[in-house]
């Protein structure tokens, strides 16, 4: 007769082996988790990849969209802007994917599409430092959702609102400032971030039944895919581009675009000079302009009809202006940047007191002329424009 003595006894499980095994399941599951979600990002990047033109043609009829909605910035002024952020921080997530598949192609560079100085000297940077590469994204993502973040700190009220601003600009000139340094006292260049270049597309399986034998040679019927959208014809076992002949009327323009100029030939870094002396100090006062007009807003009474705030932004601006280096050394790059600086001068028209005082009537005279659903868009926008610091920011 068995006892309870007898009876075998089962230890229970060891809390240490419990715990590592746990452990393990759990690290598998993340290793699982980790490995769909690259290739779920791998398949993406693929399918922008191959579809790059329809891509960019969706982007733009979404930003079209998130502009020209009647009453976007009244009713859901939240709403609207975060689709508008959204559609430009995937915008901005697709232009590096490009890239990344951009430099992966060797492609000869062909005279004829030499990349502009902009597109070099952006490049160059970009390549170079990581640091570069970083800041200049944090950048641009702020330029992206700056509104969004002004609309979101305006309902817990003015004064909060104000306090974002001044943290936003500041984040910006501290961007900018470090930019300065890391190219080493040369004048921003903006866009800061490479622009979009557009991928060759792929040949499809019909066309592929065009191509040459195996030895690499077009056979005599030619080959469809090897025309790019110039018109310039590609050949199979080489990879060069043949230009197709101009027209007769159009023989001088044809033979300037294959000329090369002293910056087609210049190191990439050399496209833009180094800054020094008055020169420098122009350069941080062109960055610091808008910090400097939003603290002058934030301290001011009445802050839509003091003329303070919008005289010292200003006044700060042409000061930077004057102080630029204006020598024959100068180079293209540099005016051109100069030029678009100019021309954001504008915007000084639709901020602080100049707008409340001068530009607003005109907005509205013009706005009564015009067509309902023009009239419609116009009015929504002068909303954002008397109540939103960032909407006039350029």
């Amino acid at each position: 007769m068995s006892t309870a003595a007898d009876v075998p006894r089962f230890k229970s499980p060891n809390p240490i082996i419990q715990s590592m095994s746990g452990t393990k399941r759990s690290t598998t599951g993340t290793g699982v988790k980790t490995t769909m979600s690259k290739n779920w990002l791998g398949a993406y990047g693929d399918f922008i990849t191959k579809n790059n033109h329809q891509v960019s043609q969706i982007e733009s009829t979404l930003r079209s969209l998130t502009y020209i909605i009647p009453g976007r910035f009244r009713d859901a002024e939240i709403a609207s802007e975060s689709i508008h952020s959204g559609v430009q921080l995937l915008s901005l997530y697709h232009d590096t994917l490009l890239f990344r598949a951009s430099s992966k192609l060797s492609q000869p560079p062909s005279l004829a599409n030499a990349p502009s100085p902009h597109k070099r000297y952006i490049r160059f940077w970009f390549l170079k430092s990581p640091l570069y590469r970083r800041v200049a994204y944090l950048l641009q993502i702020v330029n992206y959702v700056e509104l969004l973040i002004e609309m979101a700190a305006k309902r817990r009220g003015e004064r909060i609102r104000w306090r974002a601003v001044i943290i936003i600009e500041a984040i910006k000139a501290f961007c900018k400032l470090l930019l300065l340094r890391i190219t080493k006292s040369r004048p921003l260049i903006t866009p800061v971030l490479p622009e979009r270049e557009p991928l060759p597309e792929a040949p499809t399986d019909e066309e592929a039944v065009f191509q040459g034998d195996d030895s690499g040679y077009a056979s005599a019927s030619g080959s469809p895919q090897q025309l790019a959208q110039d018109g310039e014809w590609t050949m199979p076992r080489t990879g060069m581009s043949l230009p197709t002949l101009p027209s007769p009327g159009d023989i001088s323009s044809y033979l300037l675009s294959r000329v090369l100029t002293a910056d087609d030939i210049k190191p990439a870094a050399k496209l833009v000079n180094q800054l020094q002396g008055s020169a420098q100090v122009a350069e941080i006062l062109h960055i610091l302009s808008p910090l400097a007009f939003a603290v002058a807003m934030a301290r001011s009474k009445n802050k839509r009809k003091a003329w303070a705030p919008w005289v010292i932004g200003l006044a700060i601006e042409i000061l930077a202006r004057q102080m630029r280096d204006r020598s024959l050394r100068t180079t293209p790059l540099e005016k051109e940047e100069w030029s678009r600086r100019g021309w954001a001068w504008g915007w000084w028209m639709m901020r602080g007191a100049f707008y409340e005082n001068v530009t607003k009537s005109m907005v509205e005279g013009v706005r009564r002329r015009m067509p309902s659903l023009i009239g419609g868009i116009l009015e929504d926008y002068e909303y954002l424009w008397e109540n939103y610091h960032f909407s006039t920011s350029p």
